[in-house]
């Protein structure tokens, strides 16, 4: 636990959603932040499957056919990375939302004390995991988890075996960023692999074997075999005892705005496609 435990903090184990709803609930959770002095931490799944591009990414670096021909939706996170195949099973993702002012101001140190709960997770699953020792070079810079590791905010499993000839594989990606005054950060773990998928979504003129997926990338049922619905308790169980956050729940006005918001942003092609948002009014921003 925290020093952060003194505030007032939810834990919402939150239903599978689709990709644009589940990016809009991390604003609206930073907005609850600000108004309500109330802060956030969430364990969720997607449904349907979505790939979520990097805030930068290249839009043309996605293989748009074979997305709608597999029922795969699309969507832009806010951070930055390659893009992120997620599902119901194979997937399992957090969300922790603070006030900027009660964090670390240093990047590093902020993703140090927010990943806590992450590393302690894996350790109650009975997975080796830790931030990766050295950074590994990029091998598919479309896809987020093949792109270069970075030790800061890369977590690979068994962490033992990092170095030896049984190279250890990068099991979870988690990225921040601020937005009015708020600290958001969210991040993927593994459960297991889909890696046709995962691969599949990108461009294929530029594409890329499944195996190369396997070669650098784990899962929590590889490392420890815990059943998903047990790692989701897990997970969300550490989340609450790092910062003594209640069981809650969305109020039916954060939901509401959360499908505008989805509506008009984190679904639209404007924003999918070219990072362009309208505002409530229908301007442009």
């Amino acid at each position: 636990m925290t020093e952060l435990a003194e505030r007032e903090w939810r834990l919402i184990r939150d239903d599978p959603r689709d990709g644009a709803t589940q990016m809009a609930l991390e604003e609206i959770a930073a907005e609850r932040a600000l108004e309500d002095d109330v802060r956030t931490v969430r364990v969720y799944s997607w449904e349907p499957s979505t790939l979520s591009l990097g805030y930068r990414q290249d839009a043309a670096s996605i293989d748009w056919e074979y997305c709608e021909r597999e029922g795969i939706d699309v969507t832009r996170r806010q951070t930055g990375g390659g893009g992120i195949y997620h599902d119901r099973y194979a997937d399992i993702s957090y969300t922790i939302v603070a006030p900027a002012d009660e964090v670390p101001g240093d990047l590093m140190d902020c993703y140090a004390l927010f990943c806590e709960p992450i590393l302690e997770a894996f350790d109650r699953m009975g997975v080796d995991a830790d931030f990766a020792g050295a950074e590994q070079e990029s091998i598919y810079y479309p896809s987020c988890y093949l792109r270069d590791i970075n030790p800061a905010h890369d977590v690979v499993a068994p962490a033992s075996a990092e170095g030896e000839t049984g190279e250890a594989g990068k099991i979870s990606g988690n990225a921040q960023y601020r937005q009015r005054d708020v600290v958001i950060q969210h991040g993927s773990l593994s459960y297991d692999l889909e890696p046709e998928r995962h691969v599949g979504v990108f461009d294929p003129e530029d594409a890329i074997e499944p195996e190369t997926f396997l070669d650098r990338v784990t899962s929590i049922s590889e490392q420890a075999g815990i059943d998903r619905e047990e790692a989701v308790e897990v997970l969300g169980d550490a989340l609450a005892d790092w910062c003594n956050a209640h069981e809650g729940e969305w109020r039916a006005d954060e939901l509401e705005r959360a499908a505008d918001l989805a509506a008009r942003k984190y679904g639209s092609d404007a924003w999918v496609r070219d990072r362009e948002a309208l505002e409530a009014d229908g301007g442009e921003r």
